[in-house]
Formats: C-alpha cells, structure tokens, sequence
C-alpha cells in the first residue's frame, strides 16, 4: 500500500463514507483509493467518535486564548 499520501479533509470524509457503505471493509477501501488499512480504520473510528470533524488535520494547530488553562497561559504557550 501507498506510504505517506497527503489526504484533503474532504478525501477522508469521501473514504470513510465509502467504506461505511461497504460495511467496514476497510482493505478494499483501501486499496481503492491507495492508503493503508490502517489509515481507513483510524479515520473511521474518529468519523464515528466526533464526526466529520474529527477528520480534520489538527497537527500544528495552536490553541486560541479560550482553550488555554491557566498554567499555560502563565508558560506563554
């Protein structure tokens, strides 16, 4: 399988639906659209802990000022 390919957060929300209509079948949905087993399962279990939400890329995100505790704000993060 494909290592490594950059998704959109709209190809993701296309793979999970693509496999939930497959019943789970997360190995032809994988190599049908040339992303790992893995990936498919992941995204799935996020799709259907938080929605399409979850499937957004939140690597690299900061936290705005109301999401910051107290000591963090005190670390200046």
């Amino acid at each position: 399988m494909a290592k490594g390919i950059s998704t959109t957060w709209k190809e993701r929300i296309d793979i999970v639906h693509y496999c939930i209509s497959k019943d789970k079948d997360y190995h032809e949905t994988a190599e049908h659209y040339g992303v790992s087993y893995q990936q498919v399962y992941q995204w799935v279990r996020k799709h259907e802990a938080g929605g399409i939400e979850a499937l957004q890329d939140r690597r690299g995100r900061n936290k705005t000022e109301e999401e910051l505790t107290a000591e963090e704000k005190v670390e200046g993060r």
